[in-house]
């Protein structure tokens, strides 16, 4: 399965992926380094993460912004 995933590479060439990827054995990748300056999240935002995502997989957060899904 091919995953795309944002990243960042320093000034030093060392990418830091922020999302996660999972493989089960090492696999070639490819990196396209775009040309406009990255956007880092600060750490709070990073540590929020997790916490946000649970509860906005909540039925009732569906509910408040299902008037702004397309109609099927």
């Amino acid at each position: 399965m091919i995953q795309t995933v944002e990243a960042v590479i320093d000034a030093s060439g060392r990418v830091r992926l922020l999302g996660e990827v999972t493989v089960d054995a090492p696999r070639p990748a490819l990196v396209t380094v775009l040309d406009e300056l990255a956007v880092l999240p600060d750490e709070a935002t990073l540590l929020a993460e997790p916490t946000l995502l649970e509860d906005w997989a909540r039925p009732e957060e569906d509910a408040a912004w299902s008037y702004l899904q397309p109609a099927n």
